[in-house]
C-alpha cells in the first residue's frame, strides 16, 4: 500500500433488534440452521462477547448475544424471568438446534435454561454456582438491577448438579485453574456427575481469562459446530 494511503476495515455488523424487552444483537449467516445463544456474566454486556459470535458465523452458525435484565440496553430488573428470558431470545434464532454458551452468571444460566430450551450443546465457562450468585445480589456486589426477591426463587429453585447430569455429553465446561471468583472445584464437581460431559482445565488464569482465548473459542465452535451444524 503506498506510503500515506489508509484503508477502513469495518467487522460485519449485526442485525440489532428486541424481544420481550430484551436487547439482542444477532450474527446470522445465509441458509443457517439453529443456532447458538451466548450469555454474558454479571455487570458485562452483549457486546464483550461480539468476538465469539463472529467466530460461530464464520463457521455458518448463527449467534444471538443479548443484554440480560438489568444490563446494557435491556428494560427491566433480572429476576423470575430470567430463564424465560434465554428462551425468547433463542427464538430470533432461524428454526433449528440451539446451543447455548455462557460466562460466569451466563454459564448458570446456561446450564440453568438448557432443559427449558431443549438445548442441543451447552458450553459453560467457570459458571458460578447459585448460592455465590444469591450472595452477591444481597450483599450487592453487582451493579446490575435485580428483582432480589425473583432472582432468589429462580436461584433456589435450579439444581445446577442435576442440570449438568441432564446434559451428559452435550455438555463441555472450561475452568481456569487460577480462577479468583469461583473455585474451579464447582466445575470439576459437575464434570465428575454428567456422564460423557467434556472438561477442559486451563492452567493458571483467572476468571476471565479463558472467555476470549483463541484456542478455547475455536475448542467451544467445534463442540458446538458438532450439535448444532454437523454438516459444517
Amino acid at each position: 500500500m503506498p506510503s500515506g494511503t489508509w484503508r477502513t476495515v469495518s467487522a460485519d455488523p449485526p442485525e440489532l433488534g428486541r424481544v420481550d424487552g430484551l436487547s439482542y444483537a444477532l450474527f446470522a449467516p445465509e441458509a443457517a440452521a439453529g443456532g447458538v445463544v451466548i450469555l454474558h456474566g454479571a455487570d458485562s454486556v452483549k457486546e464483550s462477547h461480539f468476538d465469539f459470535a463472529r467466530k460461530l458465523k464464520a463457521h455458518g452458525i448463527a449467534a444471538v448475544c443479548f443484554d440480560a435484565r438489568g444490563h446494557g440496553d435491556s428494560e427491566g430488573a433480572l429476576g423470575a424471568g430470567a430463564l424465560d428470558d434465554v428462551a425468547a431470545v433463542a427464538s430470533v434464532l432461524p428454526p433449528g438446534p440451539v446451543g447455548l454458551r455462557g460466562s460466569s452468571m451466563g454459564g448458570w444460566m446456561a446450564l440453568a435454561a438448557a432443559e427449558k430450551v431443549g438445548a442441543a450443546g451447552v458450553v459453560a465457562i467457570c459458571p458460578a454456582t447459585s448460592a455465590g450468585l444469591l450472595r452477591g445480589v444481597h450483599e450487592q456486589r453487582f451493579a446490575f438491577r435485580a428483582d432480589v426477591d425473583g432472582l432468589g426463587l429462580v436461584l433456589a429453585g435450579v439444581d445446577l448438579d442435576v442440570a449438568a447430569h441432564d446434559l451428559g455429553e452435550r455438555l463441555l465446561l472450561l475452568h481456569a485453574e487460577g480462577d479468583e471468583m469461583v473455585p474451579v472445584e464447582h466445575s470439576r464437581r459437575l464434570h465428575a456427575g454428567a456422564p460423557g460431559s467434556r472438561y477442559v482445565e486451563a492452567p493458571g488464569g483467572h476468571h476471565r481469562s479463558i472467555q476470549h482465548d483463541d484456542e478455547y473459542q475455536a475448542l467451544s465452535v467445534r463442540f458446538l459446530a458438532a450439535r448444532i451444524a454437523p454438516g459444517n
